[in-house]
């Protein structure tokens, strides 16, 4: 393989249509598309400073890097692509890319990342930023942490674990989702989605779980949650007291205890809807 050592880079297309190379301790500084349309890349310890740096490449693996503010919208119709050990400043990350693996990285500015990609995995990932992973599918995420509204809207055939996410309007749209080991968050959560499990989750959320089709929940915990359930069809097993329940549409609610029971849409039948509680 071709090899770049303490090389610095500037120029558009510095390295256009790579093929076999590895980059090590480089810096790309300004100049766009530096790797456009590049391939079997290995990088490490280096620094991209400016704008699309790896757009429409395959077999790209990056460790021990930072992707700086100007590196915007970097990583767009990349398919292929691991990535480890990374501090990712830039905005707009990540988009219809697939088999993309992200392990140890930080995302302190996750505005619009990760859209519209599949086939993606995802441990010790920790992100701060609205709109993440909109419309993507087919991920796998354990150890993740999110600060940023309307995470995953439009997504499908997630799977996630041991995540701490403070997100208004999570998981909107949704489907195929299940959620292990969680604390969530957020207003509105999981509007208009459908096939959402929740195992073993604590869940804060106004008028949270409305809207929703085949909504499971299993030793959950719901703290400060009123109007929940809001024509939805739920099987939940609260493992705690809920503040108010309000026109569910049918299935089972099992409960310690719910402050307040709302039935008042004559259209909603209160007797499709099983609501236990201990006391």
């Amino acid at each position: 393989m071709n090899q770049y050592t303490q090389q610095k880079f500037v120029g558009e297309r510095a390295l256009f249509q790579s093929r076999d190379l590895e980059l090590s301790y480089c810096t790309f500084a300004d100049g766009e598309s530096p790797l456009k349309e590049s391939k079997n890349l290995k990088i490490e310890n280096c620094l991209f400073q400016w704008k699309y740096p790896l757009w429409y490449c395959r077999n790209v693996e990056v460790k021990h890097s930072t992707m700086f503010e100007m590196a915007r919208a970097g990583i767009w119709y990349t398919d292929h692509i691991s990535m480890e050990d990374i501090t990712y400043q830039a905005p707009k990350g990540f988009r219809r890319c697939k088999d993309v693996v992200l392990k140890d990285i930080n995302f302190p500015n996750a505005a619009e990342t990760l859209w519209n990609c599949s086939q993606v995995k995802m441990q010790n990932v920790t992100a701060k930023g609205d709109y993440f992973a909109m419309g993507s599918s087919d991920m796998e995420i354990e150890n993740f942490t999110l600060v940023g509204n309307y995470s995953f809207d439009g997504a499908k055939n997630l799977t996630i674990r041991n995540a701490r996410m403070l997100s208004k309007d999570a998981f909107w749209n949704c489907e195929n989702v299940t959620v292990y080991d969680s604390f969530i968050s957020g207003e509105y959560l999981g509007w208009n989605a459908k096939n959402v499990t929740l195992i073993n989750c604590t869940i804060e959320s106004e008028q949270g779980m409305c809207y929703m089709e085949n909504l499971k929940m299993e030793n959950c915990k719901l703290l400060n949650t009123n109007l929940a359930f809001e024509y939805a069809t739920v099987d939940a097993q609260i493992d705690s007291k809920i503040d108010s329940v309000k026109n569910p549409i049918s299935g089972k609610i099992r409960a310690k205890h719910i402050d307040e029971i709302i039935f008042d849409n004559p259209d909603v039948k209160k007797e499709n809807t099983d609501i236990i509680t201990e006391d």
